[in-house]
């Protein structure tokens, strides 16, 4: 397969003929370049070989373009200065006209509480902007971001790569989330009361087992494990289930279903950050920068919420 990469010619040769063909002169283009007279004359004589055929004559005192060197300048000219703007430009980006495409990797609980309220900002603010949302978690963030399948993250995270930035939204906690129509408890859930329930929990494994007891070591009565937090309101409503939930999650499940309520979890259980996280490398894109600035507004509005929703 031929490939333009693969031809043995040097670019730079063409910026030497580029210029010698603007002066028409080996001299006064070795000026320009900051080049000797032998440079430029070899370097002619290393494009002319690797195109096959003459670029130049002599005329007079001067140099003047063959056919095939008129044709090589038009071609080569705008391209040349094309590279060079590209290269030397700084990066233009308005949020009002830019149609860039952003991928987003979301955890199911970061999910619920941002995407609907970032694309608002940017229906707003960057109207032709589009997101592309790609399913992570703490297990899977650091693969995303170091094969580029995601610009940004947000989730909760462990230890990352050196080149991955990390930035705290805000520290969430737990809650037990529960029908009181089916479950009846007082102020707050007590452990022992807490233990004796039917539980519904979110396992990335696909086991019985969640966050209180990898995080804790308590074993719960579960009676049913799903992937993500997205169906748990559904399957609280109407139920004796009862659900542990990180805050904003809660706050979003029960503005859905106004039945619910929530009560302090029973045990000492540390907080948890949701971050932000991307790659250096993208440190200087503007469009990546501006999406992530929404993220960490929606971020800053929500954390009050985030840290501590009372029991209702």
């Amino acid at each position: 397969m031929t490939s333009s990469y693969e031809k043995d010619l040097d670019l730079n040769l063409l910026r030497v003929f580029v210029v010698v063909a603007e002066t028409g002169s080996v001299t006064a283009a070795a000026r320009r370049l900051y080049l000797t007279q032998p440079a430029v004359s070899a370097a002619l004589r290393r494009l002319g070989t690797a195109v096959g055929a003459a670029l130049f004559v002599r005329a007079g005192r001067g140099l003047a373009l063959t056919a095939r060197g008129r044709r090589l300048f038009a071609s080569a000219r705008p391209h040349l200065q094309a590279l060079v703007d590209a290269a030397v430009a700084p990066a233009v980006f308005d949020p009002r006209t830019s149609d860039r495409i952003v991928r987003i990797g979301l955890s199911d609980a970061s999910e619920s509480w941002l995407l609907a309220r970032l694309l608002r900002e940017l229906q707003r603010d960057a109207p032709r902007m589009r997101v592309i949302v790609v399913p992570v978690q703490f297990r899977t963030v650091a693969d995303a971001l170091a094969s580029a399948a995601v610009d940004l993250a947000v989730t909760v995270a462990d230890e990352l790569p050196a080149d991955v930035r990390r930035r705290e939204l805000f520290q969430g906690r737990f809650v037990v989330l529960f029908d009181p129509r089916h479950v009846r408890v007082g102020k707050r859930f007590g452990l022992e009361q807490y233990l004796a329930q039917e539980h519904v929990i979110v396992s990335y494994n696909g086991d019985l087992r969640g966050v209180v007891e990898d995080a804790l070591g308590v074993h719960r009565r579960v009676r049913v494990s799903v992937p993500s937090f997205h169906g748990i309101g559904a399957l609280v409503n109407d139920s004796a289930l009862v659900a542990t939930v990180p805050t904003i999650v809660a706050r979003e499940t029960t503005s859905v279903y106004p039945h619910l309520r929530t009560a302090a979890f029973p045990l000492a259980m540390p907080g948890t950050p949701m971050e932000l996280l991307w790659r250096t490398a993208v440190d200087d894109d503007e469009a990546i920068r501006f999406v992530a600035d929404a993220i960490v507004r929606i971020g800053a509005a929500l954390g009050k919420l985030a840290k501590g929703a009372t029991a209702r």
